[in-house]
């Protein structure tokens, strides 16, 4: 990455409060700023976290479900521990990782995701593999949710964006793409909230 770059990081005032904040990512923000909205979690719920490293979401959901609350992290990359956190490191397009996942953690009343793939540049390719992501965190949704339960998962805007809000929707009480206000400017990032999962299909 280029200098001009780390210079322009290094002014971000997210960037900053996370160094100050000793959150592990300027993403954490993005968080507290769509809980602060929806409030997608409550003390004592279960928490499962997609895409978690470095783990400043992580990070977050553990102050908000507390001590009586349970947050599972899973990357395909390692993650430093954090105190309360249980980690599982795996690809969740691996069918026996993920029935292991699913088996070991139970139901959860939020799952969200951050998922994304490392950019190429190219606009639409890196459109439909963030999708990709956030199909896959939605099929995890509706197999690890309780009744009632909410769902947070990175986007981008495109093409198909539409579609897979539609079939999120149909799934929720109540589903809205917003970008907070810690997002980049200029960025094409969205992030889908849907509240009030309708409960598993029959």
């Amino acid at each position: 990455m280029g200098k001009a770059w780390i210079k322009q990081r290094k002014r971000d005032r997210y960037y900053r409060a996370a160094k100050r904040e000793h959150f592990r990512s300027r993403s954490a923000f993005k968080l507290i700023q769509i809980q602060e909205k929806f409030g997608v979690m409550e003390e004592g719920w279960a928490v499962l976290d997609l895409g978690s490293s470095p783990g400043g979401w992580s990070q977050v959901s553990r102050n908000m479900v507390g001590d009586d609350g349970a947050v599972f992290a899973v990357d395909i990359v390692g993650m430093t521990p954090i105190e309360g956190v249980k980690f599982f490191h795996g690809d969740l397009r691996d069918v026996r990782f993920l029935n292991e996942l699913v088996a070991s953690i139970g139901a959860v009343d939020a799952v969200i995701s951050d998922m994304a793939p490392r950019l190429s540049g190219n606009k639409s390719y890196d459109q439909a593999r963030t999708l990709e992501l956030a199909e896959i965190a939605f099929d995890m949704a509706c197999t690890c949710l309780r009744d009632g339960g909410n769902f947070v998962a990175k986007a981008f805007r495109g093409e198909d964006f539409e579609p897979f809000l539609s079939r999120v929707s149909s799934r929720f009480k109540r589903t809205k793409a917003i970008s907070p206000p810690a997002t980049s400017k200029g960025s094409a990032e969205v992030y889908v909230v849907a509240l009030g999962f309708k409960g598993q299909r029959t």
